[in-house]
């Protein structure tokens, strides 16, 4: 295929799979049951923290988690004390464990408390056409209070050449607001133009077998250049090809 015809290829792809249907199998279904803007991106982020492994499983860990929280995660997190963390200590989800959930509350409470909110530190350090510096500061905030060292792996950092799959893509969850019912698009202080592609195992294998990626790890290096890929498609908006490599790779098997 040509680049016309590889771009007009991939916009179908996106019509196909961006829409109210994909929610029904995907992660984002947990914080679609809020309406709440801090409700929304706390359980976006502990739900997209723990998007690894079998999907069922991952909706399955949330929604449970969710309970954890009283269904109230904004709530629990800024009003919680003591006493209410230690039932958060039976959860698990592969390598993430009760004391990992447990941290990431209390990092949670610190981000509102002494930075303002999620969106805040996220803006802080974002740059015109990238968030990766963004995500690299925030695990320092994230981090900057007592904490276990263990839990530091669960946010990845991507000048240490990390793709970051799972915060870019709770980062298309904020910021993309397409009108499709599928993104949220409640953090009005940072652009699409500005994220990158969840980079995993399916968007990857996808993204090579149509000649857009050419490196073989799914590792930062590679995110950066599937992302000069995607932005001569569309500039301002790059990560909608997302649904399209996604669900070309894990619902066609592509």
């Amino acid at each position: 295929m040509n680049k016309t015809d590889l771009k007009d290829f991939l916009d179908s792809k996106v019509e196909q799979y961006n829409n109210p249907k994909f929610i029904e199998s995907d992660p984002i279904q947990i914080p679609h049951q809020f309406s709440l803007k801090e409700d929304i991106e706390t359980s976006g982020f502990l739900t997209a923290t723990i998007a690894w492994g079998n999907r069922k499983s991952i909706i399955n860990n949330a929604k449970r988690l969710m309970e954890l929280l009283d269904n109230s995660p904004y709530d629990f997190i800024m009003n919680h004390d003591e006493g209410d963390l230690e039932k958060l200590q039976p959860f698990v989800h592969r390598t993430f464990n009760g004391d990992d959930t447990i941290q990431f509350i209390k990092s949670l409470k610190h981000i509102y408390v002494a930075h303002n909110g999620l969106e805040s530190v996220f803006a802080k350090h974002a740059e015109n056409i990238s968030l990766q510096t963004s995500i690299s500061k925030f695990k320092t905030t994230f981090f900057e209070i007592e904490h276990l060292n263990r839990t530091q792996k669960h946010v990845s950092d991507p000048l240490k050449n990390s793709a970051a799959k799972r915060i870019n893509m709770f980062l298309r969850w904020m910021i993309r607001n397409d009108k499709t019912g599928v993104d949220f698009g409640i953090w009005k202080s940072l652009s699409p133009a500005q994220l990158s592609c969840p980079l995993d195992v399916h968007s990857g294998n996808v993204a090579r077998k149509l000649g857009l990626l050419k490196r073989k790890q799914n590792d930062g290096k590679a995110l950066m250049e599937l992302d000069i890929a995607l932005r001569n498609f569309d500039q301002n908006d790059p990560v909608k090809y997302d649904f399209a490599l996604f669900g070309l790779g894990v619902f066609e098997g592509f």
